[in-house]
């Protein structure tokens, strides 16, 4: 099935945002083996969206159309659907009814112009909007079938997943029990790991198994989509084939499907009972706020340390001036972090100091990491250096430092060397 996206606004046409929109819809359908053929960007005009609207009615079996369903004069999409289906714009009660609703709910008048978003093509079908007053629907327009979607993020995801994937499935004659199994790791760049998972998909014969990869430095998604007749028979086939994904990237596997690192930090913790304290610089805190925000983080963080001065920070601690000058060092990292844990009174402590090369940023720029966990009766530490500029280096640090501490809590080495570090 050939497959569109079309996405509207002024202000997605000259970049004033990131159109985040289309990656979304393009993965999601990706990952249900739907591929898009065609993405059109157009800005807030009649006549440009109307020539869009035939175009892709002319090349392309379903389009997704992205923004346009407000209130407000430069919402235009219900307008040029209808012109482009040859059919009247019309008062769809029902959804004035949901609207209305909508707004008594929250103790507030509905303002005169959100009717107009009720506003839709005769023979639409409405695709329904629990979380906003958007009306999403689907139209035909000449061979293609058209589904209108709004632009706010988590209205559109909410129709994405619930309501149209199911419908272009069906439209595309693919099975329906389709299964996405994710594993998130940390260490090892897109090409070593497509290397090191050579042949997985063979272990599937019938090939209704699919590898693919999402790199989002300094993290990178390994995916798995299994088709099959039912739940039973996708995981009879996933099985093998995740059991060999765990044995390839062993340690480097952080955290599988809708887990995160830092929520398997928070949960390893809370099992022990255990609390943490961190200590950081450079990073502008981004440790911390990764852990603090968690459900949960109230009963296990203690306390954040953030500073540039790395002198200032140990005095925060508690430890001497002559102590932290000089080169920072994996045995400084422990003194930081061994303090930072005795004085918060709590049982673990993370510290990532990092000494940044001097000059203006640049490709070559980097950074030494020197970071640490620290108990009451032990630490474990490592050294590392990072090229790439000043936001890859910060990016970095983050990110081992929170694995690091992963490895530490699961028994695992935290020094095992990675493909983002230069020796």
């Amino acid at each position: 099935m050939r497959l569109e996206i079309i996405c509207t606004g002024d202000e997605v046409l000259t970049g004033k945002i990131v159109n985040t929109n289309f990656s979304y819809m393009s993965q999601k359908l990706e990952d249900v083996g739907l591929s898009v053929q065609w993405e059109t960007t157009v800005g807030d005009d009649r006549e440009s969206l109307l020539r869009a609207f035939q175009l892709a009615s002319e090349r392309a079996d379903a389009v997704i159309v992205n923004g346009g369903l407000g209130p407000t004069i430069d919402d235009l999409s219900q307008e040029v659907a209808a012109q482009a289906a040859g059919v009247d714009l019309v008062l769809n009660e029902e959804w004035l009814t949901r609207m209305e609703d909508f707004f008594n709910r929250r103790s507030r008048i509905m303002p005169p112009n959100n009717r107009k978003q009720a506003m839709l093509p005769v023979t639409a079908e409405i695709i329904d909007n629990p979380v906003g007053t958007a009306c999403g629907f689907a139209v035909d327009i000449g061979k293609a079938r058209f589904f209108f979607t709004p632009g706010v993020p988590r209205e559109l995801r909410r129709m994405l997943e619930e309501q149209i994937i199911p419908r272009l499935l069906a439209k595309s004659g693919l099975q329906t029990s389709i299964h996405l199994k994710r594993f998130h790791s940390y260490g090892l760049g897109e090409s070593h790991v497509d290397s090191l998972l050579t042949g997985v998909e063979e272990l599937v014969p019938d090939g209704s198994v699919k590898l693919g990869f999402r790199a989002h430095y300094p993290q990178l998604e390994t995916k798995l989509t299994v088709r099959g007749a039912d739940m039973n028979e996708i995981k009879r086939k996933l099985t093998p084939v995740e059991q060999e994904i765990r044995k390839r990237l062993g340690n480097f596997i952080l955290a599988e499907d809708d887990k995160t690192l830092e929520g398997v930090i928070l949960a390893e913790l809370t099992s022990r009972q255990a609390s943490l304290s961190i200590v950081e610089t450079f990073t502008g805190g981004q440790i911390a706020a990764r852990v603090a925000h968690l459900p949960g983080a109230e009963r296990v963080f203690r306390r954040g340390l953030v500073a540039r001065d790395l002198v200032e920070l140990g005095a925060a601690v508690g430890l001497p001036r002559a102590s932290l000058e000089g080169e920072i060092t994996k045995e400084t990292a422990e003194e930081v972090a061994r303090a930072a844990r005795k004085q918060s009174g709590a049982t673990h402590a993370l510290a990532v100091l990092i000494d940044l090369d001097e000059g203006p940023d640049r490709i070559e720029f980097g950074g030494t990491i020197c970071l640490a966990i620290a108990t009451e009766t032990e630490a474990a530490s490592r050294r590392s250096r990072i090229l790439g500029g000043r936001e890859w280096v910060r990016l970095g640090a983050v990110e081992m430092g929170l694995d690091c501490l992963r490895r530490y809590l699961q028994g695992l080495p935290v020094d095992e060397r990675i493909d983002f570090e230069k020796t």
